[in-house]
């Protein structure tokens, strides 16, 4: 089995690492975090197609790193993070389950009533790091419509499997899902 699973995202080579989902299916671990070149460019690129927004939300935690560099670079003072866990500083919170690919069980994400405020009216553009069953998209969708904002647009930097013929979301680049021997399916 390969170890590694090499992409190009933004004029940038990684490899990522396999990670067997099963006896028959694995994926390529895409992990933006700490990777400061990679992210400055994938938020450039995602900024280039990104429709008129005011605010932009991203669930916790890979997906920061370039909601914060999108942010920064579009010169935005304040980006939204949907928290997976209720925080004392989060007064009057707002919740929807979120079902993850990468996640073993059911999660809630949280807005607090600041968070929420910055939502409501605004129109938000929804970003995370890897789409693939489309239930975290989803569930910040909800989040957002909960919370009074206005959905202009998704996007992603890659797209996993199927989730590339998607319409509704932007992506930088697709990522195969990989059989058990880390080639692609």
């Amino acid at each position: 089995m390969s170890k590694y699973f090499r992409i190009n995202v933004a004029g940038l080579e990684r490899d990522l690492l396999v990670c067997p989902l099963n006896d028959k299916l694995s994926i390529a671990a895409f992990i933006m975090l700490g990777d400061s070149e990679l992210t400055e460019r994938c938020a450039e690129e995602l900024l280039k197609i990104a429709p008129e927004h005011d605010v932009i939300i991203t669930a916790e935690s890979k997906g920061i790193p370039v909601a914060h560099e999108m942010a920064r670079q579009n010169g935005k003072a304040r980006y939204v993070v949907a928290r997976k866990g209720l925080k004392v500083y989060m007064p009057n919170p707002i919740s929807v389950p979120v079902n993850s690919i990468t996640t073993l069980s059911s999660q809630q994400l949280y807005l607090g009533e600041d968070e929420v405020n910055l939502l409501n009216g605004k129109k938000v553009l929804i970003v995370d790091d890897v789409i693939s069953t489309g239930n975290s998209l989803l569930a910040l969708e909800k989040l957002v419509e909960k919370a009074g904002g206005i959905i202009v647009g998704k996007m992603a930097v890659l797209a996993e499997g199927d989730a590339i013929n998607r319409t509704d979301i932007k992506v930088l680049a697709p990522l195969p899902l990989l059989d058990s021997e880390g080639n692609p399916v």
